[in-house]
């Protein structure tokens, strides 16, 4: 079989090539995979806290309802209500971007995964844990901030790691409302030079570099922030 790499190198029609046109689409999706991840790291580590506060039962439910919510229904589904529902029922988001409508669905179904894996972090610490930090006279903010999320964050980094590359590949589904990321670029691409195959490979060499770099960059934090001696159990993580 002869692939004909050269296709990369002629005009796409717009004065540019269809090389530049991938790099600029891996930009769109690494827009995307990033900005989303931000809220759903965000939202997800608030939801995932508030999931384990005692005392607070009322908080306990509303996280729960959202993690069950955004959990529950499939990605492609929650983009589609984003771009094409919400802003009829709110029509002043008819002037938003698809691209922050892409994020916000991406981020918040993210989040409640993020979530999960935060509440169960929590969960696992030794209750004595808790215990000191109420007998050093931290409030429940300064517990969590300072003594609970940093251990819980040291527990959960291996799934965190995964969830960060699901976040890149799923970014995938933000072609569906034509966010000119690679999987549209690819769609596009393909059916004006009839390369399918070359544009195909070359836009998964880019998928496979960008969840590389991130695997490695999430194997160098977990590596800094861990504490000598402190093991999980099945060799990432867990205590004394």
């Amino acid at each position: 079989m002869f692939l004909d790499w050269k296709v990369f190198l002629t005009d796409d029609g717009g004065g540019r090539t269809y090389l530049e046109w991938m790099i600029q689409s891996w930009g769109w999706t690494l827009s995307v995979a990033g900005c989303a991840y931000v809220v759903a790291m965000i939202v997800g580590v608030i939801i995932g806290t508030i999931r384990t506060l005692p005392n607070s039962p009322w908080l306990v439910r509303l996280g729960n309802a959202w993690v069950e919510l955004f959990r529950n229904i499939p990605l492609l589904v929650q983009i589609f209500l984003w771009y094409f529902v919400v802003p009829k029922v709110f029509p002043a988001l008819q002037q938003v971007p698809g691209f922050i409508l892409v994020v916000l669905a991406l981020g918040f179904f993210t989040s409640a995964r993020i979530a999960e894996q935060v509440r169960a972090g929590i969960q696992s610490l030794p209750k004595g844990q808790r215990y000191a930090a109420s007998a050093m006279g931290f409030t429940t903010w300064q517990s969590y901030r300072y003594v609970l999320l940093p251990m819980c964050f040291r527990i959960i980094m291996p799934p965190l790691t995964s969830e960060t590359m699901n976040m890149l590949k799923n970014s995938s589904v933000a072609f569906a409302v034509s966010v000119a990321e690679l999987t549209w670029f690819y769609t596009q691409a393909a059916e004006e030079t009839s390369k399918g195959i070359e544009i195909f490979l070359g836009v998964t060499a880019l998928y496979v570099i960008s969840a590389f770099a991130v695997n490695r960059i999430m194997a160098f934090i977990e590596k800094k922030i861990q504490i000598p001696g402190f093991i999980v159990a099945g060799g990432t993580g867990g205590g004394h």
